[in-house]
């Protein structure tokens, strides 16, 4: 019994190894692409330079957002793979879609960069992030379904924050998207912005409750 159950948490770990692995590379090549578009033509003039500069800041801005959400995404994925440590059937099917999304992030990326006056631009943004979470949410659930594999800190206080942290943050982006074409884009790019404090609470109280169960 000993021998089989050691055999699983190695398959386990192969598992969660392989699936780590081609998460990394997939994260790593599309934050390296969100950077092409950055750039400023040589041989310029000082006043051609400085207006150069100011176009690039929309470009710089898409950027830094995108390599924070994509940052976030890596960091949550990493969380998840500890609560679950293998992934098949359905899971591994919301996994591999979820990774699809993560390397499609480049594209609204560019259309937010150059026509984020548009509303399009920023619901087409703002939706991609939504579903990009709630594919991660679906492959977080559905891996915690499998009992034989998903750990007893995936049902617990850190696997309800996990859960709580995805489907706020999808909730957040989605609701932006009437606000583009209602109000304003740059007034939903600013609703955006209420994601920090929701990020922090959900961290807060998971770490408030780690802390309690261990004392």
């Amino acid at each position: 019994m000993s021998d089989a159950r050691a055999a699983d948490e190695k398959a386990d770990e192969k598992s969660a190894d392989r699936l780590t692995t081609l998460s990394d590379g997939i994260f790593a090549i599309a934050m390296t692409l969100l950077v092409l578009d950055l750039h400023v033509e040589p041989g310029l003039d000082k006043d051609a330079f400085t207006d150069a500069v100011r176009q690039a800041l929309p470009d710089l801005g898409a950027y830094a957002l995108s390599f924070t959400i994509l940052a976030g995404f890596w960091r949550d994925h990493r969380l998840i793979v500890r609560l679950v440590p293998r992934f098949e059937g359905v899971a591994l099917r919301f996994a591999l879609m979820w990774l699809g999304a993560i390397a499609l992030v480049p594209f609204p990326t560019a259309l937010l960069s150059e026509y984020a006056a548009r509303p399009l631009a920023v619901a087409v943004y703002a939706g991609m992030v939504a579903v990009t979470n709630l594919l991660e949410l679906a492959m977080f659930l559905a891996g915690r379904r499998q009992t034989e594999h998903a750990t007893e800190a995936s049902r617990s206080e850190v696997g309800r924050a996990v859960t709580a942290d995805l489907a706020s943050t999808a909730a957040l982006f989605a609701a932006t998207v009437p606000v583009a074409y209602l109000v304003s884009p740059p007034a939903a790019m600013w609703c955006w912005l209420a994601l920090i404090p929701v990020k922090l609470t959900h961290r807060k109280r998971a770490t408030a409750r780690r802390h309690g169960r261990a004392s």
